[in-house]
């Protein structure tokens, strides 16, 4: 079955005023549907053809050869992954559970929002800001260039902020810290990143 770009969990407009509809409907409309195309492209009929998206990630991962299918597959799931990552009314602290959580791991919610703000503003040209729980479940921050993401690495993305410019360029230009402080203060679904941590505590209860 073909890789298709699955649909968004909001309206275009919804994150208004802190993300325009434009902007939307270029990132997801073009950017995201174009790696979809391409993915598509590459690996029809290639074996890799019946794999799940995380199969085809995986299976690409580290080999030269498919560097291309591997860009575009993680592309896809990144995206996929950062609109989530959002939602109107959102931002602010998250739930007393993961709230908990950051503080033990990072010693206060402020020094996480620090960390995070720092590890997209430090990642050079384009690439992504994770919250992640390592694989011994305590949670920490990555940055990755390009289509890169925590999965390869054996880690779990609770929540990911999209800092390639296509992301933030016609509403905040080249203010990427405005941007970023606007994403914790107003768009983060720690609502996800509280599920998605949910969901690491019972992979090892499994």
């Amino acid at each position: 079955m073909p890789i298709t770009l699955p649909a968004l969990p909001y309206a275009e407009n919804a994150l208004e005023p802190h993300i325009s509809a434009r902007t939307i409907s270029f990132h997801y409309g073009k950017h995201h549907q174009a790696y979809v195309t391409n993915l598509n492209k590459l690996i029809a009929g290639t074996d890799m053809d019946a794999m799940s998206l995380e199969q085809i990630i995986h299976a690409s991962a580290g080999d030269s050869s498919k560097l291309g299918i591997f860009n575009n597959a993680a592309q896809v799931w990144n995206h996929t992954f950062y609109w989530h990552s959002m939602q109107p009314g959102g931002g602010g602290k998250p739930d007393a559970t993961l709230l908990k959580k950051i503080e033990e791991d990072f010693g206060s919610f402020e020094l996480f929002s620090e960390q995070f703000k720092n590890a997209g503003a430090t990642q050079f040209g384009s690439g992504w800001a994770w919250l992640v729980a390592d694989k011994s479940g305590k949670l920490a921050i990555r940055k990755t260039p390009n289509a890169e993401l925590p999965l390869t690495a054996g880690e779990t993305p609770l929540l990911t902020m999209d800092v390639w410019e296509h992301a933030y360029y016609l509403d905040y230009q080249n203010a990427r810290p405005t941007y970023m402080d606007t994403f914790l203060a107003k768009l983060a679904n720690w609502s996800f990143a509280a599920e998605n941590l949910k969901a690491v505590g019972k992979k090892k209860a499994a």
